[in-house]
């Protein structure tokens, strides 16, 4: 598959849309779940994002509902090799934080529930400041020795903590971050441009960002007047009340007519341009919703078109 791109300095390929799994087991139950996980594989995706805690915020749930669905669909078609699984550490409500201690027991939880024996990347997913970077990457890398995480990575993190804990990795000789999750979309670049991306190129991280659509907004299905039946639309549809809101919705729309595509293709084809960015992120709670998403594949913008884009969300 010529699509797939190298996920920093690892030797982990993925496809140019990661799928994120925060909706399994949450908006999606297990059998939409499977639908969309099929459909996402048939189309060459083999990108799957999830965390320990997804979705421990819904009444009911424990956390780790999504890792299961994950791990349950993987059983049932025989196709763990050809997932690239990512999953989170540190925000799980019986294994909160990034101790050592802790990071170690939340893996093996991850994995049991995934039924898998190693987690391709495995990313803490909140900074823990008062854990020093040494506690930290020292756990990770006893997981990478002990076969049971391939490679790691760092999402919610500073520029400085971020490149402390290079800097610790390359001194000691241990496992150092491959990629990077941040939260980066047309609205809201300012949460990763800057230092934390300059510290990403510097190193060869990959950047795979989540809310890559704004919790929904990028996808144009919010516009003034129209009611959205979704479990995040008050967040999405704050972006309406922005002017650059409305600047961003009004050029994705042109580039999107001029281009036969839909909105949430071109917003996310513009991020796929950005430096560092290897694949963003995103969630379909049903088969339908993933068309659109699949389609950054192949949609690769003209320099004018990024342009009037960049120049909307400025």
């Amino acid at each position: 598959m010529t699509s797939l791109r190298k996920l920093g300095s690892s030797d982990i390929e993925v496809f140019p849309l990661s799928l994120g799994g925060n909706v399994f087991g949450w908006t999606a139950d297990e059998a939409q779940s499977f639908a969309v996980l099929d459909a996402y594989t048939a189309a060459g995706g083999n990108f799957v994002d999830t965390a320990d805690m997804y979705s421990a915020w819904v009444d009911g749930n424990q956390g780790g509902e999504s890792e299961t669905v994950i791990g349950n669909w993987t059983k049932a078609r025989g196709n763990r090799s050809d997932v690239v699984i990512a999953t989170k550490v540190g925000r799980h409500p019986a294994h909160m934080g990034l101790a050592a201690d802790t990071i170690k027991a939340a893996a093996d939880a991850s994995l049991r529930r995934l039924g898998t024996d190693y987690i391709d990347l495995y990313y803490t997913h909140f900074d823990e400041p008062e854990t020093p970077v040494e506690e930290i990457i020292g756990a990770l890398d006893d997981l990478v020795k002990a076969g049971k995480v391939r490679a790691i990575g760092a999402s919610n993190i500073s520029a400085a903590r971020l490149q402390e804990s290079l800097d610790f990795s390359d001194r000691e000789g241990l496992a150092r971050y491959v990629a990077l999750q941040p939260h980066y979309n047309l609205v809201s670049r300012e949460t990763y441009e800057g230092e934390l991306s300059d510290v990403a190129s510097r190193a060869g991280l990959a950047a795979v960002p989540y809310y890559s659509l704004a919790s929904g907004f990028l996808t144009g299905k919010y516009r003034p007047g129209t009611t959205v039946d979704s479990a995040r639309a008050e967040g999405a549809g704050k972006h309406l009340e922005t002017e650059r809101g409305r600047r961003v919705l009004a050029a994705l729309d042109e580039v999107a007519q001029e281009r036969s595509a839909q909105v949430a293709t071109v917003a996310l084809a513009w991020l796929a341009a950005q430096p560092t960015v290897v694949a963003p992120i995103a969630s379909a709670r049903t088969v339908e919703q993933l068309p659109a998403l699949l389609a950054v594949r192949d949609l690769t913008l003209t320099d004018q078109e990024l342009k009037l884009l960049t120049e909307a969300s400025a």
